[in-house]
C-alpha cells in the first residue's frame, strides 16, 4: 500500500499528521520500541488505526515518515566566513546527528521502509537544500565550492555508509573527507 502522507496542507489531514507524529515521539520516549504498535500510537493520536493503514500502509513507514521530519534541519547551516568551513562544520554535525544512537534509529527506520515511501529521496532532499544554501554562500563570496552532488556523494555517503554499517567517522576522518575532496577539485580553479 502506497502511502499518502501529507496529501492536503493545512486542515483535518495535517492535524492528524501532526498528532499521530507526536503520539509516536511519546510512546517512543515511553516504551520500548519492540512494543510500539499502531493500535497504541492510534489511542494516542485520538484516530483509528484505519486512519494510521490507509495514510501510512505500515508502522514501518510511519516510523520513516517521523523519522524524516525529526532530521529536517531547525536552521540553515553555520555559516563560517567559508566554504571549507561551512562544510566541514556542517558534515561533522552531520555525522555526530547520524551517528547518535537516536541518530541511528531514524536512519534504520527510513531504510527498513524504502520499498513503500519516498522518505529516502526527502532524507536526501533536506541534505540538498543544507548544501545548497552552502553553495549559494559561496557563490556570492565568488569562493570555490564543488558541486552538492558530489559532496553527496565523496562526503555525506561515506558518512552514512560508515554510520550504518561499520563504526561512525570520527570528526578527524569527517574534516579528512571535506579536506581531501577541496584538495582533488579546488586545484583547477588556485592556479
Amino acid at each position: 500500500m502506497s502511502p499518502q502522507v501529507a496529501s492536503r496542507p493545512g486542515g483535518r489531514s495535517a492535524r492528524v499528521q501532526a498528532a499521530v507524529h507526536a503520539a509516536v515521539k511519546e510512546l517512543l520516549a515511553e516504551t520500548d520500541r519492540a512494543d510500539l504498535t499502531v493500535p497504541a500510537i492510534a489511542e494516542r493520536a485520538q484516530v483509528t488505526p484505519s486512519t494510521i493503514y490507509r495514510r501510512w500502509g505500515d508502522l514501518a513507514a510511519l516510523l520513516a515518515d517521523v523519522a524524516v521530519e525529526r532530521i529536517r534541519p531547525d536552521a540553515p547551516p553555520a555559516d563560517t566566513g567559508s566554504a571549507k568551513g561551512d562544510i566541514t562544520a556542517w558534515a561533522e554535525q552531520y555525522s555526530e546527528e547520524t551517528s547518535s544512537p537516536i541518530g541511528q534509529e531514524m536512519l534504520r527506520d527510513i531504510l527498513a521502509a524504502r520499498s513503500a515511501t519516498a522518505n529516502p529521496v526527502r532524507c536526501c532532499e533536506l541534505v540538498r537544500r543544507q548544501l545548497d544554501i552552502i553553495a549559494e554562500r559561496a557563490s556570492q563570496r565568488g569562493e570555490f565550492m564543488p558541486a552538492p552532488e558530489t559532496i553527496l556523494d565523496r562526503v555525506v555517503a561515506p558518512i552514512v555508509y560508515r554510520t550504518l554499517f561499520d563504526v561512525p567517522p570520527s570528526a578527524d576522518q569527517v574534516r579528512s573527507l571535506v579536506g581531501e575532496l577541496w584538495a582533488e577539485h579546488a586545484r583547477p580553479f588556485e592556479r
